[in-house]
């Protein structure tokens, strides 16, 4: 089938809201009627239906619409005010272009932007957005494999999901524990969607280089596999120098390529890496062990994070600290739950990488035990808690006291550590040595 297989197609969410101004550059044909469109114009609906406006001119298109360039290489559209880094620290709204078709849906009484394109564009924008164009090649290859992997494996688990009969969940309540995770299974009109949520995707906004196009086709159709199946590839900004498993994150099912690992050649000195252990948890967010992605380096540093990711710089090791009355506040704003004066927060569980997996939170109302590790970041942040890798103290502060979080990583850290990737790159490992570095047990193979 190598060769054989055309490259395939992906739909992509952007942006939703009740209206949504885009601009045509070059002639877009509409799927419905034989009347090209161009230049700036309002999408809006009524009814679940779609209406475009340019000035005095509307234009009724229908439930759902797609507008097709009727020159693809030499035409874009963009999309005005789309909001990037939701509910991050550096969230924002800027004008975004992208190549392909532009498709219209209605979801939940607004309207949803959807770009269409080859999966390897796609792919093209990812690396640039996802990581600095500038990067090395080979960080530049693993990243394009495990991200058409990712990307491939998701499109597989969607027809596998709209052929089962029972309800996916992704959460478990009860009045004593919330348990939930976070994947995107919350996209059913679309393969993904455009922001970190999924893949981090800016169409044609972030400049690309010739690198990057050279890796994308260098690598076309290459993906993981183990057993056959394409891999499941997750990655994260640092991992804090040991990686988790994914049952740990997302959904209770093992993957042998997704397994805790160390973050170099061989395990850190002076630590052990039995973080499951509250004590060596602790010990490990203490220490500054040897890991790929303990690094300083500016150079290197600046080909992983783009400007706005670099605006953050304790990423390996970091702190954070709130009076009692501020985190009960901010706990209560962020989960919707009242649990008074907050008096302790309580790790029950850690996963491989010492992230918590289960935290109990005592309050004078309420105690409750929530997890897994980003519904725990959610509460504990007004964005995102940098990883839920992190041991609580508490310091005496008269009446009260002030809870001070020392952490470690940056994300969930599943799979390949994107900073300690760019240090094996910048080291001169080749893109199939730092994949085999992070996913053990897996191949590389050719899918088209």
């Amino acid at each position: 089938m190598k060769g054989s297989v055309k490259t395939p197609e992906i739909s992509i969410g952007v942006v939703s809201g009740t209206g949504l101004t885009f601009t045509l550059a070059g002639k877009f044909s509409l799927d419905r009627g034989t009347e090209n469109l161009e230049g700036l114009w309002t999408a809006f609906q009524s009814e679940g239906i779609i209406f475009f406006r340019n000035g005095e001119n509307v234009i009724e298109a229908g439930d759902e619409v797609t507008l097709t360039p009727v020159m693809p290489d030499r035409s874009h559209f963009t999309l005005h005010a789309v909001t990037i880094g939701v509910n991050f620290h550096w969230q924002r709204d800027e004008d975004q272009s992208f190549k392909g078709k532009l498709k219209f849906i209605t979801e939940n009484g607004k309207l949803t932007a959807v770009n269409i394109l080859s999966i390897e564009d796609y792919l093209v924008s990812v690396i640039s957005s996802e990581m600095s164009a500038t990067s090395s090649a080979e960080l530049l290859k693993a990243h394009a494999v495990i991200s058409r992997s990712w990307l491939l494996a998701q499109t597989e688990k969607s027809k596998m999901l709209e052929n089962k009969t029972a309800e996916y969940t992704t959460s478990f309540v009860t009045d004593k524990e919330i348990v939930r995770w976070y994947d995107r299974e919350d996209h059913r009109n679309f393969d993904v969607c455009a922001d970190d949520h999924c893949q981090r995707y800016q169409g044609i906004t972030r400049a690309s280089t010739p690198i990057v196009e050279q890796v994308i086709s260098e690598t076309s159709g290459e993906v993981l596999v183990y057993d056959g199946t394409i891999c499941d590839a997750r990655y994260s900004k640092c991992c804090g120098g040991v990686t988790e498993l994914f049952e740990n994150v997302w959904e209770p099912v093992n993957h042998p390529y997704l397994q805790k690992i160390a973050d170099n050649l061989l395990p850190p000195p002076g630590f052990s890496l039995s973080l499951v252990r509250e004590e060596e948890a602790v010990k490990w967010i203490n220490g500054i062990p040897e890991a790929f992605c303990n690094s300083n380096d500016k150079e290197v540093l600046t080909q992983v994070l783009n400007s706005y990711d670099q605006e953050t710089n304790d990423f390996f090791r970091w702190q954070v600290s709130w009076s009692q009355k501020e985190l009960s506040a901010l706990v209560r704003e962020r989960t919707g739950i009242n649990f008074g004066i907050i008096t302790d927060l309580v790790p029950l569980s850690r996963g491989t990488s010492g992230r918590i997996t289960r935290l109990k939170i005592r309050g004078s109302k309420k105690t409750l035990i929530i997890g897994k590790e980003l519904e725990i970041r959610k509460a504990l942040s007004k964005t995102h808690l940098y990883s839920s890798a992190f041991y609580v103290e508490k310091e005496s502060r008269g009446e009260s006291f002030t809870f001070v979080l020392h952490g470690a990583g940056w994300g969930h850290g599943v799979g390949l550590c994107q900073i300690g990737a760019a240090v094996m790159g910048a080291r001169g490992y080749t893109y199939r040595e730092i994949l085999m570095h992070y996913f053990r047990n897996a191949t590389l193979a050719k899918r088209y």
